[in-house]
């Protein structure tokens, strides 16, 4: 293939794109909203025809989303009991959301983040990329092949290009299941040395959370294998970083990371004991709406409340009431920016439940006749998580250290009857871990609140919502990004082909003949833990937005992505014209949508 045919292939593909055949999923069969929300490829359609509030007439300029990680509306009568007042989510309430994955009716966090992400379900953890036709549900077609492993556009992608600021918040390591979906590509949430080293070259404005140790080597105390200090990469690009709450109140302006734990921050019930330097969810979420809400084309923010999940795993009550009303303070945040600002549309959901809990247990003989009381007094002795017990009982697992931990912490006095049962749940380190077994049998003891899993759930998730013509009703999780989308004034289709072209169809495979043509293309894997694409003389290192080329380095408006299953590399529309050595093609940075 010769630059002549490259070019008349370029032209092609530019008017292919604009007559939106390129790069589009399967439709919802029967949706009379297909047209707003592209890319959910599933022929099962349980909505019903999502509604819009009536409202302001007022644009749409900002969109902020709020997720609390693995709940459903038990943790918010819950919440409301045990706080004595009512909730700002309790204003908010707007419909509910489905929540199934590609392969199960149980999502999991990173499937789950992709579908209200990118607009397509996908494999349970993957993180935006497309599903696997190992296992499909029956309600949804089998993907294409074009559409498995490859990578998909999410709505900060698709804002970024639209020139507005975005951010992420969470009270997890960022790199974790729901922030990585908008912000990396992969086929393993696992895999975070990777996740962070995308999320940081997709030039994310604002990144407050946890995991500070997938951004440095090893050698310096961090989990990167690969000997890059991506803290260096930040600071090269302009960011401010910062690692306690004293810094990250002094930002006024600028772009930011602020990482306060080396791995997960602490639970809010824990923080004033064991980790006072850390911000508060709400701290964190009002922090971030200040330095984005500066960019006068307006911004796209998500916030995790990401703990609310795990305290639902270990079946710990406490810790999910309060981590909660820790999110319900951040919802508050953002509902009074949206209520002066006016052009702020604010959507909360659960990704998924987790626990399945139930205010009223079979434990209970006489649960038909709960107080209220009955349900909170035992909670409100918990002074922290049942993971900071575990810290607290520490190597000394005997009965009485055990008895009076829980004591001390959880104000409950633990019997001969419950330790050995605990112990025999965490055998030793074999079974349950030493938190999820003391939570699960002090909860079926000594409160009301019944479990059914330390798992997730495959229900409907409450859908709260506040500003301009927010969707209502019953929705599935994948329109919510076409929603998003619509209302910045991007499509995600678009987007896609924006940001992600194979480059198989460009280009030719190096034949192997010792050299490499302008057209062939070859990934040097010389270096596992960072593979280069090679494009005639052009380097694109994998998993970041750069391209080197006769000694000038050029930053892309989106990461070069590698899929190991299938063996493609996708790179940015705009490199083609770099490759070729013509002026970038900026036709599709703004799309508009009707």
């Amino acid at each position: 293939m010769d630059t002549k045919e490259t070019n008349v292939l370029l032209t092609l593909f530019i008017g292919l794109l604009l007559l939106g055949n390129v790069g589009s999923a399967v439709a919802v069969e029967g949706n009379s909203n297909t047209e707003d929300y592209s890319g959910n490829y599933t022929y099962f359609n349980d909505s019903v025809n999502c509604k819009f509030c009536p409202g302001s007439e007022a644009k749409i300029k900002n969109v902020i989303v709020l997720v609390p990680d693995g709940c459903s509306q038990s943790v918010q009568t819950l919440a409301r009991w045990y706080s004595g007042n009512p909730l700002m989510l309790d204003e908010m309430v707007a419909g509910t959301v489905s929540t199934y994955s590609a392969d199960s009716v149980i999502t999991d966090s990173s499937s789950a983040a992709t579908a209200f992400a990118t607009g397509y379900k996908t494999t349970n953890g993957f993180v935006s990329v497309g599903p696997s036709n190992a296992s499909v549900l029956s309600l949804l077609e089998s993907p294409s092949e074009e559409l498995q492993y490859s990578p998909l556009a999410t709505v900060i992608e698709g804002a970024k290009l639209e020139g507005k600021a975005t951010g992420l918040v969470a009270t997890s390591r960022v790199s974790h299941a729901t922030p990585a979906a908008f912000a990396s590509h992969i086929d393993n949430r696992d895999n975070e040395n990777e996740i962070m080293e995308q999320m940081v070259y997709e030039g994310i404005g604002v990144v407050f959370g946890g995991g500070y140790r997938h951004l440095i080597p090893e050698a310096e105390g961090g989990k990167r294998t690969d000997g890059e200090n991506l803290t260096e990469v930040l600071l090269d690009r302009g960011y401010q970083y910062v690692d306690s709450r004293d810094e990250m109140e002094n930002l006024s302006s600028g772009k930011a990371w602020g990482l306060f734990a080396s791995s997960h921050m602490a639970p809010d019930i824990d923080r004033g004991e064991l980790a006072p330097e850390e911000p508060s969810l709400a701290e964190m979420t009002g922090k971030a709406v200040e330095l984005l809400s500066q960019d006068k084309d307006g911004f796209f923010l998500m916030v995790e409340g990401s703990q609310v999940d795990w305290a639902n795993h270990a079946n710990d009550p406490a810790y999910a009431v309060t981590d909660f009303l820790a999110f319900d303070e951040a919802v508050k945040v953002a509902v009074e920016f949206a209520e002066k600002d006016g052009h702020t549309l604010v959507l909360a959901f659960p990704d998924h439940n987790t626990g399945g809990m139930t205010i009223g247990s079979d434990s209970d003989s006489n649960y038909t006749s709960t107080t209220v009381e009955d349900v909170i007094d035992p909670l409100k002795g918990m002074k922290l998580s049942s993971a900071g017990v575990a810290t607290k009982i520490g190597a000394d697992v005997s009965f009485e250290n055990i008895k009076a931990q829980i004591k001390a912490w959880w104000g409950i006095d633990a019997t001969d009857n419950d330790v050995t049962e605990i112990l025999e749940i965490y055998n030793d380190g074999e079974g349950l871990s030493l938190d999820y077994a003391i939570s699960e049998v002090i909860s079926r003891n000594h409160t009301v609140i019944g479990w059914t899993t330390h798992g997730h759930c495959g229900e409907d998730v409450p859908l709260w919502a506040y500003g301009p013509d927010y969707p209502a009703g019953h929705i599935d999780n994948t329109e919510i990004a076409g929603y998003i989308a619509k209302e910045l004034g991007f499509g995600l289709n678009e987007t896609n082909s924006c940001l992600f072209i194979e480059v198989g169809e460009f280009f030719s495979r190096d034949n192997g003949d010792g050299k490499r043509d302008e057209n062939e293309y070859l990934l040097d894997t010389t270096n596992t833990s960072n593979p280069v694409l090679r494009i005639g003389d052009a380097e694109l290192p994998v998993s970041k937005n750069i391209l080197i080329k006769d000694g000038v380095t050029y930053e892309l408006e989106g990461i070069v992505v590698y899929a190991p299953v299938t063996g493609k590399v996708y790179i940015p529309f705009e490199a083609l014209s770099l490759i070729n050595g013509t002026k970038p093609n900026r036709i599709l940075r703004t799309i508009e949508t009707e």
